[in-house]
């Protein structure tokens, strides 16, 4: 039975890691958390839980994740971000495939979001599949700003429970989450050289985003949770364009900004 390592990097994560944690025993031979210089409890907890924790230097996503994922002692890793967990479903899911893991496969899971204490199921944001099961050394992460993406080596299949993602436990929390994201993106715009026609983009993007989440995609069926879901993302789009506009009236930056997610 191949043994499973659980890869997590964290900065400032105390109010999420034990969660997480605590949601892959049973699963995990080990849980491996890098730490990019938290100052709350996130080491002590970590710790406490019976986590190996190591400081790495924070070189954005996807590099900071591969660097760790070099460092398991298993034969599988299963990736995950310290605001997420397993559902009961899926812990029995995966202990289920353990014996059936032979490094020919990774797998994909349905991602759940819970925003401000609602789960959400619709604004696009359901199912949000999610490859985070994969043979050691058969994937890797790519993408130098965020929301890295994972190229696999091997074939996918699916796994049907859910993975949990406790993404913005707050209005405030959500708002921060858009700053640091918009930021990096403007900065990836900027980058990439796709500068043409920001200000139409500015003014025109979010009333498209809000449109196509909250009617197209149903988002008005998660009720007053979906409507500000909706209305928040729309800002994010219009910030994400106001934001390269002022870097490109300044000095173009292509630095990667450190995590606080």
């Amino acid at each position: 039975m191949a043994g499973i390592s659980v890869v997590i990097i964290t900065k400032n994560e105390a109010h999420n890691i034990g969660r997480c944690i605590r949601s892959v025993q049973g699963v995990a031979d080990e849980v491996l958390v890098g730490d990019s210089g938290s100052t709350d409890d996130t080491v002590e907890i970590a710790t406490r839980l019976g986590a190996r924790v190591l400081p790495v230097s924070w070189q954005g996503y996807a590099a900071t994740k591969n660097a760790l994922n070099a460092k398991v002692q298993h034969p599988y890793i299963l990736s995950l971000d310290a605001d997420e967990a397993l559902s009961d479903a899926l812990r029995a899911e995966l202990l289920a495939l353990r014996p059936r893991l032979d490094g020919h496969a990774a797998y994909r899971m349905p991602r759940l979001s819970n925003y401000c204490g609602h789960w959400v199921r619709h604004a696009g944001w359901y199912p949000d599949a999610k490859v985070r099961l994969w043979p050691a050394g058969q994937a890797h992460w790519i993408g130098a700003y965020v929301h890295e993406t994972l190229e696999v080596n091997v074939p996918v299949a699916g796994l049907q429970a859910d993975l949990l993602h406790y993404t913005a436990p707050t209005a405030e929390a959500h708002r921060r989450t858009i700053r640091t994201y918009c930021r990096l993106k403007a900065e990836q715009l900027i980058a990439k050289g796709k500068t043409q026609g920001l200000w139409l983009r500015q003014w025109l993007s979010p009333i498209a985003r809000f449109v196509r989440m909250y009617v197209l995609q149903r988002g008005f069926m998660d009720g007053w949770a979906g409507f500000q879901l909706c209305r928040r993302s729309a800002w994010a789009a219009w910030l994400k364009y106001r934001l390269a506009r002022q870097l490109l009236r300044s000095a173009p930056s292509t630095h990667t900004s450190s995590p606080d997610r």
